[in-house]
């Protein structure tokens, strides 16, 4: 088969690897039929350690069950699916509670060894899904690729921090960074009741996306002002910092209220950071970080996006096909597009 995988420092390629086979009891082989680039395999394609060159990248993707494995009962072959970002073991006491990516066996797609056991990525045109019972949810008729994909990584990361900050009906919001996990965000605390959602970013043309998705735009240096108009002078009840990296999260800090919330969703890798621990304590702020669970939320996520109460393919820039893959993720990188799906 075909899969993107990544050749060195902002380099991936098209190549030949192959075909995966079910390997586990619990494994399932899907036919991806949408996968997409996200802000977070850009961190892939600048170089980590624990991704190797040759590694498979995606971990986004909908697609149709080929073959289940022996201790797979609920899916079958011909099944339309989504998949979670990562595989976790569904048995374990973490996974129990719903926290999924605590799971000692939790391993990412298309990651390497960065988030656990290296895993084939779903930019390709086969994958194997560890834990298929787990990781994989049945699409519900009506629900279209479009709009499912997103419940695999980037809208289930925007309810997360939904989720996470106690968006309540009538607060104000503010998102800092306006790429596909900040709409995400946005349009996750527009659904939860938010009086306004403020979102900023750099980009006039991500503005507009904003604007047109219900959020209020702002480039950065009016952020504190907008949102001063909003609350009073008080500040933003929750901040999501959808970016990740110390300059997000001080930010973040700058727009949220006394005794307010801020909720990274953000990926980070530096080990450290220095946080206003004074202002902290004196404010009594509360700062928490979330990682989007599909496997948790996905039930409560995918209904909605089946009658359209929440449509996140407003932020689709373009699609491609894998060959199209290499310059698509430099179109990423220089923001020139917000989401792009690839039709293997």
């Amino acid at each position: 088969m075909r899969a993107v995988v990544y050749a060195g420092p902002e380099r991936v390629e098209v190549r030949s690897v192959p075909d995966p086979r079910i390997e586990a009891p619990e494994d399932a082989l899907v036919r991806v039929t949408l996968s997409a680039i996200c802000g977070t395999d850009l961190h892939a394609w600048h170089g980590l350690d624990g991704i190797p060159a040759g590694t498979p990248l995606g971990h986004e993707f909908v697609g149709e069950v080929v073959a289940v494995g022996t201790a797979v009962q609920h899916l079958a072959p011909g099944d339309r699916v989504v998949g979670s970002d990562f595989a976790a073991c569904g048995h374990c006491w973490w996974c129990r509670r719903g926290d999924h990516w605590e799971c000692p066996q939790r391993c990412m797609f298309g990651m390497g060894s960065v988030f656990g056991p290296p895993l084939g990525g779903a930019q390709a045109e086969l994958l194997r899904v560890p834990f298929a019972q787990t990781t994989l949810q049945r699409l519900p008729a009506g629900c279209s690729d479009e709009a499912a994909i997103f419940a695999g990584d980037t809208l289930a990361s925007g309810v997360a921090a939904a989720e996470r900050g106690g968006v309540v009906p009538g607060d104000v919001v503010a998102v800092i960074g306006g790429g596909a996990v900040g709409q995400m965000a946005s349009l996750a605390c527009q659904s939860y009741g938010a009086a306004a959602v403020v979102v900023t970013d750099l980009i006039p043309a991500r503005r507009q996306l904003i604007a047109a998705n219900g959020g209020v735009p702002s480039a950065p240096e009016g952020a504190r002002q907008l949102v001063d108009e909003l609350t009073d002078g008080r500040g933003a009840d929750v901040v999501v910092e959808a970016v990740g990296g110390s300059g997000p999260l001080e930010t973040a800090f700058d727009l949220v209220r006394r005794r307010g919330r801020v909720v990274s969703v953000g990926a980070h890798f530096a080990a450290h950071w220095a946080m206003p621990v004074a202002r902290a304590f004196a404010d009594e702020l509360s700062l928490c970080f979330a990682i989007g669970d599909s496997i948790r939320l996905g039930p409560r996520i995918l209904p909605l996006l089946t009658v359209g109460a929440i449509d996140p393919t407003g932020v689709i820039s373009e699609r491609v096909s894998l060959d199209g893959v290499p310059d698509a993720y430099r179109r990423l990188a220089e923001h020139t597009s917000v989401k792009i799906l690839i039709d293997p």
